[in-house]
């Protein structure tokens, strides 16, 4: 089999399962979870049904079908140079890190194009991403002499997110850790 065909094999199948196993895991949540719910696995890790209408941290800019215009249009430039690094033959380690950033990011259009008909509050391309892993790592309460806040809760890590988002991490992640490496092909 020639190389390009084995690294297009190798990112496809990467892509798909990242996608079938997020996917499999926020239909779980979205059907066995009302929102809000939360499933303690250990004192610092949580999964918590959380709907997010906007992108990471809830941020939202203007109308919803914009971003998610917007995600596809990058999905697609991403699923491009894909293409092109697998043409060019370029380093594994590379077209993983491409691969998790696409299954991410097609993982949360997914949510946005689909859930909102699928699971009937929305039209197609305003449905909400479904995220539920929650990392609390430290909790308490700030010192009651802290201006404006002290005494109110405190939560080292309180964003709630995704696989799709973890996968998006972890090849960013990647990209900027070993970006020495992809100039060298093997």
């Amino acid at each position: 089999m020639q190389n390009t065909t084995k690294k297009a094999l190798f990112s496809a199948s990467l892509v798909f399962f990242i996608l079938l196993i997020d996917q499999l895991f926020k239909i779980w949540v979205k059907t066995s979870f009302y929102l809000g719910e939360e499933l303690y696995i250990t004192s610092f890790f949580r999964l918590v049904f959380v709907e997010n209408e906007g992108m990471a941290f809830g941020i939202t800019l203007g109308d919803k079908l914009y971003l998610t215009l917007f995600r596809i249009v990058a999905s697609v430039c991403i699923a491009l140079y894909l293409a092109y690094c697998i043409k060019k033959n370029e380093h594994y380690l590379l077209l993983t890190c491409i691969s998790l950033i696409l299954a991410g990011a097609t993982g949360n259009i997914i949510d946005c194009v689909f859930y909102g008909k699928l699971f009937d509050y929305a039209p197609y391309f305003y449905g909400k991403v479904v995220d539920m892993l929650y990392f609390p790592l430290i909790e308490g309460h700030y010192w009651d002499w802290l201006p404006n806040i002290g005494g109110q809760p405190f939560v080292f890590f309180a964003p709630v997110f995704n696989l799709a988002d973890t996968a998006i991490c972890i090849g960013v992640g990647l990209l900027l850790i070993y970006e020495s490496k992809f100039s060298t092909k093997k």
